[in-house]
């Protein structure tokens, strides 16, 4: 039998592998948010799998995990409210003693043209998609900087950077989302932390399945790609950007095309 030294393969697996790591998904009970968990626990991550009230679907992610060999729990939080936040995360270091990665999913619509917005709809948009943001990171970033190590993963949208209509709420969100990493990582690159975003286009998940079909067909007509995204294709550069220790403060775009 032949003996291959310094397997490519090999180094490879070494290089994408999360063993040891802990990472908590906020949102991750379903769509984009439970493919990245099952991503970061296909290679080797402890996964925390944050909910806000459907316990059922992130048991279910969780019963996935382990079919896999993986580790996970599930923690119930609302990451909009500040004290909720920082309880998930004083949680998971009880559990599992440290945060590794921290990937800020957690997201809502409440699309309105702007005449017609009310202030409760801007208001549940932005603190569930944005402020949570600062509240989850807020708790993490000080154990992140004594270990010297952390991965802030931001779930924004290409609506913050094209805006969308009827979405100023939500846009608004996801464009400050993109601001906010930039800005960290400035802050925290020195401590060997990196902050980065990922901006799926559309992407096939139950909320975009439930448009009638004539709506979704005019949608992908503007797709270079002339298809929807896959939750795992946005999975795949999360668990890039979770093994990756140089790229930092980026927003990588995952669109098929529809903005470039």
């Amino acid at each position: 039998m032949a003996i291959i030294l310094n397997d490519p393969l090999q180094k490879q697996d070494e290089v994408l592998s999360l063993k040891g790591k802990v990472a908590i998904v906020t949102g991750g009970s379903r769509g984009i948010g439970s493919s990245i968990a099952m991503e970061m626990a296909k290679h080797g991550a402890e996964v925390v799998i944050n909910y806000n009230s459907n316990k059922q679907a992130a048991d279910e992610v969780i019963f996935e995990i382990n079919q896999l060999g993986g580790k996970a729990v599930a923690f119930q939080a609302d990451v909009s409210n500040h004290d909720e936040a920082h309880s998930l995360v004083n949680s998971t270091i009880e559990h599992y003693g440290k945060v590794d990665i921290l990937i800020n999913n957690a997201g809502i619509t409440r699309d309105r043209t702007f005449k017609k917005l009310g202030t409760e709809d801007w208001n549940e948009v932005i603190n569930t998609n944005l402020n949570s943001i600062y509240h989850t990171t807020s708790a993490v970033i000080n154990p992140m900087i004594e270990q010297k190590f952390g991965r802030i993963i931001n779930i924004s949208s290409f609506i913050g950077q094209a805006g969308g209509f009827g979405q100023t709420n939500y846009s608004a969100a996801k464009a400050g989302m993109i601001g906010f990493t930039k800005s960290l990582a400035l802050e925290t690159a020195r401590n060997g932390i990196t902050v980065n975003a990922v901006c799926p286009g559309y992407i096939s998940t139950e909320m975009v399945e439930a448009i009638p079909d004539k709506v979704k067909e005019q949608l992908i007509a503007k797709i270079p790609m002339n298809r929807l995204g896959t939750t795992d294709e946005v999975a795949d550069a999360v668990r890039f950007l979770a093994t990756n220790g140089y790229v930092t403060g980026q927003c990588i775009n995952i669109n098929g095309g529809v903005y470039m």
